[in-house]
């Protein structure tokens, strides 16, 4: 038998991969998948398990989210490792981000203790783009595509209206790659802030206010991930492991309108935050492709013999990484490198390095 769980949060393209597992292990002649219910917590809980079909998963990739309903958490591995082996599984595919990954790791080192043979393959998952090594993660572009459509709402609302700013938060915990490629698609933007980049607070909001006085009019970016950079977050975590972050749109947006006022500039702001609507939809037709290919080759290495290792694109070719390759640490936006530049080139907006 074969298992499929999708831990951490959602994003464009999970039923994608779900699908396309689904029926490449059919055709290998697997006669039984399990879809697993509720991220790593779920697999300790097999009565929870549903069974999947080729006809079962035929139209699921035009939904968003995750058939199998994702979670963040993590049981003990030996545990979830004695599980997968009470129900048979020999191919246990896992979705997600490199937090999954390390998890996915444990399970594979707890599989070698019980002396169970079991195939573990990870597919990388983040919404963010941020994991090492890899050129995109599944799910980026078509985030990408509908974070530019909150952006083109942002520079509607402030042209069509008097003295008016349009304020978008993007996605992007540690890194500014939404932030960024939507910015450089929508190609309105004033100022794009993100997590990589220095910035001084009363610097940015002069130039905000030389942007209104001038223009009469703005479209601002703000990363997520500046809610630990301009704000400080209190330093608590979620069930997964990560920093819960300081909200920083409405904070930037307090800050811009109290310093506006006080220069007498009237200001009116149109706050944007579409988080759930980008991670929600289901692929586009770019990443619909790259998830079916990802699961294909997963199950691939699964039946070559693989074990420990995720798959992905690296400089264009379709490769297979150990586990660990990935986990180490995250990747960020360069600041030196050629994307922001031609990020700066786009906005326009001056250095707020304090």
């Amino acid at each position: 038998a074969a298992a499929i769980v999708t831990c951490g949060g959602i994003c464009p393209g999970l039923n994608s991969v779900i699908r396309e597992l689904v029926n490449m292990l059919h055709i290998y002649g697997i006669k039984k998948i399990y879809g697993i219910i509720g991220g790593f917590k779920g697999c300790v809980s097999p009565d929870t398990w549903i069974e999947l079909t080729s006809e079962g998963v035929q139209d699921i990739h035009t939904q968003g989210g995750s058939i199998l309903v994702s979670d963040r958490g993590n049981p003990p591995h030996i545990e979830i490792a004695k599980s997968l082996a009470s129900k048979n599984v020999r191919q246990y595919f896992v979705l997600g981000g490199d937090g999954t990954h390390k998890g996915a790791m444990q399970t594979f080192d707890a599989m070698q203790e019980i002396e169970y043979e079991c195939s573990v393959i990870g597919i990388p998952k983040t919404i963010d783009n941020d994991i090492r090594l890899l050129d995109t993660s599944f799910g980026f572009d078509t985030a990408s595509t509908e974070a530019a459509k909150a952006i083109e709402s942002a520079y509607v609302e402030s042209t069509t209206n008097a003295n008016c700013i349009g304020l978008v938060k993007l996605m992007g915990r540690s890194c500014g790659f939404i932030a960024a490629a939507a910015t450089l698609a929508a190609r309105v933007v004033d100022v794009c802030l993100i997590p990589e980049m220095d910035i001084s607070k009363d610097k940015f909001l002069d130039y905000v206010a030389e942007v209104m006085r001038t223009k009469k009019q703005g479209v601002f970016v703000v990363a997520e991930g500046c809610g630990d950079t301009i704000l400080k977050s209190n330093g608590s975590t979620d069930a997964g492991g990560n920093k819960v972050l300081a909200d920083v749109g409405p904070y930037i947006k307090d800050e811009i309108l109290a310093h506006c006022k006080s220069l007498g500039i009237p200001c009116t702001i149109k706050y944007i935050d579409p988080t759930y609507m980008i991670r929600s939809v289901p692929s586009n037709a770019y990443d619909s492709l790259y998830c079916a290919t990802l699961a294909q080759q997963a199950v691939h290495a699964a039946m070559a013999g693989y074990t420990g290792i995720t798959v992905g694109k690296v400089d264009e070719r379709y490769v297979m990484l150990p586990i660990h390759a990935v986990t180490k640490g995250t990747r960020s936006v360069d600041v030196k490198g050629r994307m922001f530049e031609r990020l700066i080139a786009t906005t326009k907006q001056p250095s707020f390095a304090a």
